[in-house]
């Protein structure tokens, strides 16, 4: 049995994290960093991936601050991921990701990752503990669904 699969994002001024999830959406991985200028290479980019992996959603991290409140940049992130939306066709669900950048750090730290490269992984580390978090909880509820 196959699903749909997901995007997750984790959204940056300069770079956006990439992951995908995995055929049956059980699990996510790391697809990679778009790092760009305007925002239309992102977009160019990202229409490539949906059409590559067939994704049927896009996950987009919102970085709410601690409190759960939005700020500047949380706003500036749900008007991106309304353009995906519009430019693409598929639906964006924003997920808060309090703390994923924070997450993806220790993960990488406790890997021993080098701090060269735990740059250049980072973002798509967030993207993917983003993702996951999403299919985790969507795996929680449809079990309850279940009879």
């Amino acid at each position: 049995m196959s699903f749909p699969r997901h995007l997750g994002l984790d959204v940056g001024r300069r770079t956006v994290g990439v992951a995908v999830s995995d055929p049956l959406g059980w699990t996510a991985q790391p697809l990679g960093v778009i790092r760009y200028r305007r925002w239309e290479e992102v977009e160019e980019r990202l229409e490539e991936l949906v059409k590559a992996y067939g994704v049927a959603r896009i996950v987009v991290g919102l970085p709410r601050r601690t409190d759960g409140s939005l700020g500047v940049e949380a706003r500036w992130v749900e008007e991106k991921a309304m353009r995906l939306q519009e430019r693409l066709g598929v639906p964006c669900e924003l997920w808060d990701e309090r703390l994923t950048t924070a997450a993806a750090e220790r993960v990488l730290l406790e890997g021993n990752v080098r701090r060269q490269r735990r740059r250049e992984v980072i973002d798509q580390t967030a993207a993917a503990l983003i993702l996951q978090s999403y299919l985790d909880r969507r795996q929680k509820e449809l079990s309850f669904d279940s009879p």
